[in-house]
Order: structure tokens, then C-alpha cells, then sequence
């Protein structure tokens, strides 16, 4: 569905075409802002551009380029408040577009001017998409009290089928803020394809739903099929809730703005991953401007903002879920990993520990706080944040594979074979032929000179999984260099090259396949060439001797200095 997606939703194009136009200065004293804030837009650095657009828009306040592009990056940061007068300035000018409408009209939902709202549909109708139009209209509807036209509405979206299924999807939401909820979970039960799902709130909708018709057995039964084991925080509580009390109050979508709130998230969430993932942060931003503190629209505003590397922004975002909203702890570890990706590792850190004193019961808190430590090449403490989230899994299931092949590494890297041995075989056995263990285990086995021809099947194994991986094809090239079948470790090394051109490991490894087997001058240029990707100091030196005396020296001085 995502493929279609921008076409069915259609797109804010105007918009977003004219952001990413560079302007071209109109007078000395707008350069400096046109292209601060160019450089900013591109980059997604929405603080910077909104100010530097504002202090261009000082100087030139009718520009159409600078009103548009003030306007998305204010909507972008978060700002949609403040973005109303501008807003309101591009719908009373000759060109309008998109965004200033959405804008308005959200503002005019929040308001419960819901007169407006429809007055603004209307008049920009031929901006927005089929499926955008239809969805606000009904919403728009039901908040004028018009129950009837917004049923009518949402069924009149008949085709596409992914039409069909948001307009009737909206409609059970619509009928449940009614009180219909008779109607709204035959919606919801769908029909012969089964449950109408479009996003997990539609599960959590049809769960509370039900318990209004006292039927809580198939609440629960419906929220256990859905969990399986995982631990979704949202659903957990609902499901504890339910158990423990038997009926929750329908409180999902309780009214018009919380409906147009959710057809924002949903087409968010639609459009999340798409090239151009602007669309999928400005409507984000509208669900959390109509809805503050929808923790979902919250979560995924931080995602959007996270991939774009807006690492500050992302942080200040997940940070606005408060202790006591089911998906904080999710909201941490995003912070967590955004502040990680910002390489602000101590806050990091300190984010994790926090979390690891007031909900330590959780595994995933301190498995993220291992593969902090890992990243950062702590192991000891990396291996006993994972031994802690090992200690809390009772029974360890298929995916709880990687937790023990991450601690296989640290316990590797700190010289703790034996149970780095015992994690990986763990690993696998919980995730047969996992090509990822394979590698790692195989190319160990290889670096102690142990059970080589284990280890050579079991490479051979991953690299049969992950045929496009050159890490794992660089390691069965190096397991037949170091077994002496230099003609058989031709191929593999130099395919590895192919699919990892600028790693120096890998070119050094080459580099020594190609001496083995009298190709020297190539080998040469495969080590000059590992030098120039910056290697480790330590292996620079290395390949700095190989180039200097030869690799068959190099091998001999080494064997004379261990004493062989």
C-alpha cells in the first residue's frame, strides 16, 4: 500500500516544491537570511530555517517564497500555533496552497468552529486529496452534529479499496463517539478477509468497544491473539486493565477534533517511510496540534524527526510524553537512541540508567543500555546490562535471538570464550542458521585457529543467507586464506571488495590473498589502497611493513615475536 500511497493521499507538492527551490537574493540586505535559511531547509534543520525565514520575511513580507517556506518550517518544528498568521496571509493572497488551508482548518477544528472548518473545505476542496477531503468533511460533519451526513460520507468512499477501508474505518470511530457501538464493531469485525485493521488503533478501539457490549472475554482474547508475547505498552495496559475491571470506558476517539486528529496520524503513518517524508511530519504535527499528548502522534513525529537527523528536535519531542502516559517508556528509548545518534553518549546513558531504576522489570531497557556500551566498546558493562535483560526472560523465545549473540560479543571482546561460545550456540539455537551468529562465531573460531572446518561451513552457511553482505563474504575469503586454499579465497575476497569498496579490512585482507597467491604488484595497490580508508593505527602499521618488506617477512617476524 505504501507505494500507492502519495498518489491516493496526494501530496502537498506545492509546498514542498517551492522549500526546496533556492532563492535568489532580491537585495543585499536579504542575502544573508535566503541563504542561511536555505542551507537550513535543506538540511531539515527546522529551528534554524524558521528563524532565518522570519528575519527575510521582516524585509520582504509579501514574498510568496518566504511566506511558504515560514510557514512549513514552522509546522515542521512543531510551531502550528504561531503559523496560523501566516497561514492566513498566503489563503488571502492570489496563490493559496495546501498547507495554509490545512493549517487554518486545523486551527478551526481546535477551536470547535466547525462552521469554519467546513467553510475552509469547501473553498480549498481542489487543493486537497479525494481521500484527505472526504475524511476532515466527515469529522467536520459529525462535529456539527450532522451523525447522518457523516455516515453517508464515509460510505460514499467506495474505491480505491484503501478508500473503502479508511472510510470505513472512520465511520466505526465515528459511530463509537455516538454511542453506536453495535454497529461500530460489526465495522470493526470486517468480513471475509477478516478484522478491519489499518493501524494498532483500530485494535484498540475494537477492544474497548467491545467491553461496552460486555464482551470483554473476546476484548482479551482479541488483545492476546494480537501480543503473542511482545511487550507493547499500550496494549499490555489495556489488557490488565480489562482484566482487572472487565469494562473501560470508550475514551479511543471521544469526539470531532480527536476524529481529525486521527486522520492525520493515519495518513502519517501511511505516508512514514516514503521519499519524501516531509508529508508524513507536517501531518504528524497536525494530530499532535489537534490531539496534545497523543502519545502515538508524539512517537511518531520523534521517528520522522530522528530520520531526518533533526537529533535535537526528536530528543525535545519524546520528551514531552509524560511518566505517566503507557508508552513513556517507549518514548525513552527513543530519546536514548536519538541522543546516541547525536554521539551525546552520556546522555545517553544517563537517560537509560533513570529508566533502569524506575521500570527495570523491562528487558528491552537494559538490553538498549548494553548496546549503548557496546557501540562505545564498553564491554564489561555492555555484557552485564545484557546478562540483566537475560535474567529477566524466564523462557527466551526465537526472538530474543540477538540479545545473546550481543552479549557473545562482549563476552568475546573481553576474553570470556567460554561463555561467549555458550551465547552464541544459544543464538542458534533459538534462531537456527541465523546468518549474522554464523559469521560472528564462524570468523571467531577462525581468529583462534579452532575447528576451522566448522567454522568454514558455518560462514559458508551465512553467506549462502546473505549472498549481498560483504562482511560475511570478506570472512569466508579470510577462513580459506588462513586454511591455505589461497586460490579458493581469490573469489570471495574480491567479491567482498565489490560489495564494501572503502573498508580497509577488507582491502587489506585482499591485499594478502593477492600475495599468497604471486599476484604482488595487485596486492600492493590493495594495501595502499587500506591505508588511504585511515585503518586503525594498529593495523596501519602493519600494512605499512607489508608494503616495506613483504607479507611473507611480516608473517615471519610475527611468528619469531610470539615465539613459533
Amino acid at each position: 500500500m505504501k507505494a500507492k500511497a502519495t498518489r491516493i493521499l496526494g501530496a502537498l507538492g506545492m509546498t514542498l516544491a517551492l522549500a526546496a527551490t533556492p532563492f535568489t537574493a532580491t537585495a543585499n540586505s536579504l542575502s544573508g537570511a535566503y541563504l542561511a535559511a536555505n542551507q537550513a531547509n535543506r538540511e531539515n534543520d527546522y529551528d534554524a530555517a524558521a528563524r532565518y525565514y522570519t528575519q527575510a520575511l521582516a524585509r520582504d513580507p509579501n514574498s510568496p517564497f518566504l511566506l511558504q517556506n515560514t510557514l512549513l518550517t514552522y509546522v515542521a518544528k512543531g510551531d502550528v500555533k504561531r503559523s496560523t498568521a501566516i497561514a492566513r496571509k498566503i489563503a488571502n493572497g492570489p496563490l493559496g496552497s495546501q498547507l495554509a488551508d490545512l493549517v487554518l482548518l486545523s486551527d478551526a477544528i481546535k477551536e470547535e468552529d466547525y462552521s469554519k472548518a467546513a467553510e475552509i473545505l469547501q473553498k480549498g476542496e481542489q487543493r486537497f486529496s479525494p481521500l484527505l477531503f472526504e475524511l476532515l468533511s466527515g469529522w467536520v460533519e459529525l462535529g456539527q452534529g450532522q451523525i447522518t451526513a457523516t455516515v453517508k460520507r464515509f460510505d460514499s468512499m467506495t474505491s480505491p479499496k484503501a478508500m473503502q477501508l479508511f472510510g470505513q474505518y472512520h465511520k466505526a470511530l465515528a459511530l463509537a463517539v455516538v454511542g453506536d457501538f453495535e454497529t461500530a464493531d460489526k465495522i470493526l469485525q470486517g468480513g471475509e478477509d477478516g478484522n478491519l485493521r489499518i493501524n494498532r488503533g483500530s485494535l484498540i478501539a475494537h477492544a474497548e468497544i467491545l467491553t461496552q457490549l460486555d464482551r470483554s472475554d473476546e476484548a482479551l482474547e482479541l488483545l492476546n491473539k494480537t501480543l503473542r508475547g511482545t511487550t507493547d505498552p499500550s496494549l499490555l495496559y489495556l489488557r490488565d486493565k480489562i482484566a482487572k475491571d472487565g469494562v473501560v470506558d470508550y475514551d479511543f476517539i471521544t469526539n470531532a477534533r480527536e476524529g481529525a486528529a486521527e486522520v492525520f496520524f493515519t495518513l502519517s503513518s501511511v505516508l512514514n517511510g516514503e521519499e519524501n517524508d516531509r508529508y508524513s511530519l507536517i501531518y504528524a504535527r497536525l494530530a499532535e496540534y489537534l490531539r496534545p499528548g497523543y502519545s502515538e502522534a508524539v512517537l511518531l513525529t520523534a521517528e520522522i524527526l530522528k530520520d531526518q537527523k533533526q537529533y535535537d528536535l526528536a530528543t525535545k519531542t519524546y520528551a514531552s510524553l509524560s511518566p505517566d502516559d503507557p508508552m513513556f517508556v517507549n518514548a525513552e528509548l527513543g530519546r536514548a537512541d536519538a541522543l546516541e545518534a547525536a554521539e551525546k553518549f552520556d546522555a545517553s546513558i544517563e537517560v537509560l540508567q533513570n529508566l533502569a531504576r524506575g521500570h527495570g522489570d523491562i528487558p528491552r531497557v537494559h538490553m538498549s543500555l548494553g548496546d549503548v556500551f557496546r557501540g562505545l566498546e564498553r564491554y564489561e558493562e555492555a555484557s552485564k546490562a545484557y546478562t540483566r535483560a537475560i535474567e529477566l526472560i524466564p523462557e527466551p523465545t526465537k526472538n530474543h535471538w540477538f540479545l545473546f549473540y550481543a552479549r557473545g560479543i562482549t563476552n568475546e571482546r573481553i576474553g570470556n570464550w567460554e561463555q561467549a561460545e555458550a551465547d552464541f550456540k544459544k543464538a542458534l539455537e533459538l534462531s537456527p542458521d541465523q546468518p549474522l551468529v554464523l559469521n560472528y562465531y564462524g570468523y571467531s573460531l577462525v581468529e583462534k585457529h579452532q575447528r576451522l572446518e566448522e567454522a568454514q561451513k558455518m560462514i559458508e552457511k551465512a553467506v549462502a543467507a546473505r549472498p549481498t553482505d560483504g562482511y560475511i563474504t570478506d570472512s569466508l575469503g579470510w577462513i580459506f586464506y588462513t586454511l591455505g586454499k589461497y586460490d579458493q579465497a581469490v573469489g570471495p575476497m574480491e567479491r567482498a571488495v565489490e560489495l564494501v569498496p572503502l573498508d580497509p579490512v577488507i582491502s587489506d585482507h585482499l591485499g594478502d590473498v593477492y600475495w599468497k597467491v604471486g599476484r604482488k604488484r595487485e596486492a600492493k595497490f590493495q594495501w595502499r589502497r587500506a591505508l588511504s580508508f585511515k585503518p586503525e593505527e594498529k593495523d596501519a602499521v602493519r600494512i605499512r611493513r607489508k608494503l616495506e618488506v613483504g607479507l611473507d617477512q611480516v608473517l615471519k617476524e610475527e611468528a619469531a615475536k610470539d615465539g613459533n
